[in-house]
């Protein structure tokens, strides 16, 4: 039997659910998962061009820990581009450090409900809008 899982830390979610290929109606495309902690490798590795090891402290992993979770992500994000599947970021054993939310309406990622304001999108600005991301740990 394998070791449970340990928390990974990600600063926050992403800004998006996720993606699909363009020109093809979603009802017509089959989901791939993403889960937030291959985002989380994918965004410090790719994009803030960190060290594997610099990665792997700020997410609470060792180094070859984050080496499966991006070869995982890369797999993932391969297999959508190549078969036009549509990627999904949700879920994991991910620690946000504090409570997000995601407006229901416009998508909007809000830190916490303190800082919750209407958009223009958004009639009410009542935090009935607001879908808890947190309750996927």
């Amino acid at each position: 039997m394998s070791r449970p899982k340990q928390c990974r830390k990600i600063l926050s979610p992403p800004l998006m659910v996720g993606f699909k290929p363009f020109g093809i109606p979603r009802s017509e495309l089959e989901e791939i998962v993403l889960q937030y902690d291959e985002y989380e490798a994918i965004r410090l590795l790719d994009y803030e061009g960190m060290l594997q090891e610099q990665a792997a402290e700020k997410m609470n992993v060792s180094r070859p820990t984050l080496t499966r979770i991006y070869e995982n992500a890369r797999k993932t994000i391969a297999e959508a581009f190549v078969e036009g599947k549509m990627i999904v970021i949700e879920g994991g054993n991910v620690d946000f450090g504090r409570k997000w939310y995601r407006c229901r309406k416009c998508y909007k990622l809000i830190d916490g409900l303190e800082n919750h304001t209407a958009c223009k999108h958004c009639r009410s600005g009542g935090d009935e809008e607001l879908i808890p991301i947190n309750n996927e740990q």
